[in-house]
Order: C-alpha cells, then sequence, then structure tokens
C-alpha cells in the first residue's frame, strides 16, 4: 500500500544545514527569520516557550519536539522572559555549543536546535499539505533520530550526507505521525487522520493514472460526492481535483529532474494519455514546457557538479 506521507516527505528531498545544541540560564530571549526554512528544536533539558509569526507561545518541555516547516518569523524565550525584553544572540562557548541568558553558573535549559533545507521545486506546495507547527511530546523514538541527528552532523564519517537524508526523512515522517495536537490545520496529515478521505488520498497516490473524478473518489470513500467534496476541501485544504493535478505535477517534476524517460513516457506515469495533453497540463501549472522544465533542471544539476569538483582555492 503506497504512503502518501511517506511519498511527500520523499518528494522534498530534505537536507540537512546544520544544528547546534543551546544551553540557558536565567530570562532570555532569542528571534530569528528564515524566509521559509525548516527549522527543528528538540528540549532535552529544561523549558521554553516558542512563537511563530507574533502568534501565541507554544511552551515546550523536556522531550518535546518542534517542526515548523516553513520558518518565517520564529520567536523562543524563556517563561519568564520579559514581554518587552530585547532579543539576543546565543554566544559560542564551544564547538556546536551556544549558550543564551546568563552567561555564568549552572544552566537551567539544554535543547537542539537546527535547520535543513526542501531540495524538490514544489517545495512550497508539499509544505503547504503540512501543519503549519508540529508539536510532538514524549516521543522516544522522535528523540533517539534526533539524537543520531546531531551526531551525525558533528563528525565526518563516510556516506554522511546519505546517512543525513535517511535520517530527516525518518525525522520528518516520525514527527507528523506523532502529532496528535497538529492534526486540526488543513492540510495532508489532517486528510489522513480522517478515515475516509484517508482511503480516497491513498487511491490518488496508488493509481494517479487513473482518469478519477470526483464522483469516482466520493464512491472510493463511500460518502456523496457532494459531502465528500466539502470534506475534503475543509481537511486537505485543496479540491479533489486541485489535489490531484498539484500531486500528478510534482511526480511528473521528480521524472524529469530523472533525465532518463522521455515525455511521453512521464505523461503516461502521471495519468495523461499523450504527451501534448500533459505538456498543455504541465505548461499551465508550472508556467514553462515539460521539454524546458527538464533542460533547466540538467543545467542546474551540471552547475551544482561542477561547484562540487571545483578545486578549493
Amino acid at each position: 500500500m503506497v504512503d502518501p506521507l511517506a511519498e511527500v516527505v520523499s518528494l522534498l528531498h530534505p537536507t540537512a544545514r546544520f544544528s547546534k545544541q543551546v544551553v540557558g540560564a536565567g530570562p532570555w530571549k532569542a528571534r530569528r527569520s528564515d524566509a521559509g526554512q525548516p527549522f527543528y528544536c528538540a528540549v532535552l533539558e529544561g523549558v521554553c516557550q516558542l512563537a511563530l509569526d507574533g502568534n501565541a507561545a507554544v511552551e515546550l518541555r523536556a522531550g518535546d519536539f518542534a517542526l515548523v516547516p516553513a520558518a518565517f518569523d520564529v520567536a523562543m524565550s524563556s517563561l519568564d522572559a520579559p514581554p518587552d525584553g530585547t532579543a539576543e544572540t546565543p554566544v559560542a562557548v564551544g564547538p556546536g555549543l551556544h549558550r543564551i541568558g546568563r552567561q555564568e553558573g549552572p544552566t537551567d535549559l539544554r535543547i537542539l536546535a537546527g535547520h535543513c533545507s526542501f531540495g524538490s521545486p514544489d517545495a512550497t506546495l508539499l509544505v503547504s499539505l503540512l501543519p503549519r507547527l508540529i508539536h510532538v511530546r514524549g516521543a522516544q523514538r522522535l528523540a533517539t533520530f534526533v539524537q543520531l541527528l546531531g551526531e551525525e552532523l558533528r563528525e565526518d564519517r563516510p556516506a554522511r550526507e546519505v546517512v543525513l537524508t535517511r535520517l530527516l526523512e525518518l525525522l520528518l515522517i516520525e514527527a507528523l505521525r506523532s502529532s496528535d495536537g497538529t492534526a486540526s490545520a488543513a492540510g495532508l496529515v489532517r486528510g489522513l487522520a480522517d478515515e475516509r478521505l484517508a482511503v480516497a488520498i491513498r487511491a490518488m497516490h496508488e493509481r494517479p493514472t487513473r482518469p478519477w473524478t470526483v464522483a469516482e473518489l466520493a464512491r472510493t470513500a463511500a460518502m456523496s460526492r457532494s459531502a465528500f467534496f466539502t470534506r475534503f476541501s475543509r481537511a486537505v485544504g485543496l479540491q479533489p481535483m486541485a489535489y490531484l493535478l498539484a500531486w500528478r505535477m510534482a511526480l511528473a517534476k521528480d521524472l524529469l529532474r530523472q533525465q532518463n524517460m522521455g515525455i511521453a513516457d512521464v505523461a503516461q506515469r502521471v495519468g495523461y494519455g499523450s504527451a501534448s495533453s500533459f505538456s498543455v497540463a504541465f505548461s499551465r501549472h508550472v508556467g514553462q514546457a515539460p521539454t524546458r522544465y527538464a533542460r533547466a533542471q540538467a543545467a542546474d544539476a551540471s552547475a551544482r557538479h561542477a561547484d562540487v569538483l571545483a578545486p578549493v582555492p
């Protein structure tokens, strides 16, 4: 059985950027703007609070994990930080270790915070299907993955990038399926939490080539057409056919980036009867023809490869 959540995470192409351990003492406040980059934080000891885009703060305790798939304005602070206090920058006190708040004496907080990147050109679409804030409390498996990720980031071991990518995928999937408190936000997680909608979503992912209609998807979910349309749109945040189109285009982009199949083959793999009908749909959705998109992706891949092979000055 196809797992839509795992497919979305895999297509995001997550890559690790960095993580750091931060210890704190006394009142403190920190703020950063990340231009939509994914941010995660695991509280190892103590308690703090996190607020997104000026909204109400969420309390994070020891054992908690928070993931923001697209962070813009992130504020973190101690519980006793004054509301009008000035944001400060953690001070480096050792390799991968920073301190915030009072710089002397014992600490009362230890967190592991980090950033990753999503390499998919469809990252904005895919992230829009995920909750805005994923907050998990007391999940031991998640804590293990975070610890392994931190260790791998600090070490220069063989196959490091492959291991980091797999660990990030596991971390994202585990966080999403453990996030009981975040399923209220519209998106894929909320859709999969609805037993009837989950049947229809899995059907679209298992058979994207099928000429689905709203009526047929409604029958798959054992619902009336109107009830299914309304419930799906509210839960997922997209109408059923819009979700199917977005998923087909995400698959098509991934296939075109692989550069090992023709346009007609890609069209067939994503549910179009001809290369021309696929080209029209792709051009309308993406803003450029599939052949042009494939060439641009190949050029980008060559440039990245050349950067990697370039001698260090």
